[in-house]
């Protein structure tokens, strides 16, 4: 049975990105492999949210994988920062880690070019602490997305370094878990190519979304004045409402609306009406378990608690044992 592990940072509520990109597999994946899920609190320090925000958000991606239908008696679901394991291991990851390798980082990059008044020492060091994540349970598959590959890449290039350097075959190499298809992403409401919430809230379709805030939503979507010639290719922000379509509606309507499309008749205030119905029947059933989850904190604290307990008895072997490989040992 393979060790499968994923994690996603605390910083609001799961969208329709996230259930598509991986969390629909996971539900599948929970049942044939070994699988360990967290909430990454100790990766969103990076963008420095308010302490209560960032333990109000830890919570809603709680509720919001457990509504999902991640099931913490078959997977390990946990808190990173219940686990403090992973830290120590990024800090001896760290020493055989180079500086010009994470400045090399396309994600850092990016980051400096969008926030140059928070460049951290955490954004930078980003890509070994999520080699720690992956690393501390030896994991076999990671789930990521196409933005991710990278980190996936490096964390392979310090488990083989430290394999190498200390001439043990102890970490594997694990590798990208796309379920057999192409890694997938899901287009956002405001003519991006991704939907992610740290761009523009309001281009995300969130799974505790309200239907009266997804027919907002979608009525304000990116659209254009329509095709001036049959069967002309379609821009960016109209492939993105097909693309929600082609997620959440039946292939007859998106047939329906392709050909209208195609023959210069589509009507996008339709499309987006069809579209917004869609995803609120496909939301509702996890929509109505977040609302009941949302009021159970006892049972919140239960799933917690066995998932940093289930977390520790992955991890502690592995930091033990590099530890003694290093030769910090007791004297």
């Amino acid at each position: 049975m393979d060790k499968v592990l994923s994690g996603i940072r605390p910083t609001g509520f799961l969208h329709l990105g996230n259930y598509f990109g991986a969390l629909k597999n996971f539900i599948k994946m929970q049942e044939e492999n070994d699988c360990y899920f967290f909430i990454a609190d100790y990766h969103s320090l990076t963008t420095h949210p308010h302490p209560a925000d960032l333990r109000t958000n830890v919570k809603n991606v709680l509720v919001d994988y457990l509504a999902a239908g991640l099931d913490p008696e078959k997977a390990t679901l946990y808190i990173q920062s219940d686990l403090p394991e992973v830290c120590e291991l990024s800090l001896l990851l760290s020493m055989n880690v180079y500086i010009g390798e994470l400045q090399r980082v396309s994600s850092f990059k990016e980051k400096v070019r969008r926030q140059p008044n928070n460049v951290n020492a955490g954004l930078l060091s980003y890509p070994i602490l999520m080699a720690a994540d992956i690393l501390v349970h030896r994991a076999d598959k990671v789930p990521v997305g196409k933005d991710q590959e990278q980190h996936l890449e490096m964390t392979r290039d310090f488990a083989q370094r430290f394999n190498n350097f200390y001439g043990v075959d102890f970490f594997k190499l694990p590798v990208a878990y796309n379920f057999g298809q192409e890694l997938v992403k899901i287009p956002g409401l405001d003519g991006s190519t991704k939907m992610s919430k740290s761009d523009n809230e309001n281009s995300c379709i969130y799974l505790s979304d309200t239907p009266e805030v997804i027919r907002k939503k979608v009525m304000k979507a990116v659209t254009d004045s329509g095709p001036i010639e049959p069967n002309q290719p379609k821009p960016q922000a109209i492939e993105n409402l097909f693309a929600l379509m082609r997620a959440v509606s039946s292939p007859e309507t998106v047939q329906f609306f392709e050909t209208e499309y195609n023959e210069c008749r589509i009507r996008y205030g339709d499309m987006k009406k069809q579209l917004a119905a869609d995803m609120i029947a496909f939301i509702a059933p996890i929509h109505e378990r977040i609302l009941e989850l949302r009021s159970d904190d006892d049972y919140l604290r239960k799933v917690v608690r066995l998932g940093a307990e289930k977390a520790h008895e992955s991890a502690a072997p592995t930091v033990r044992f590099v530890r003694e490989v290093i030769g910090i040992k007791p004297l």
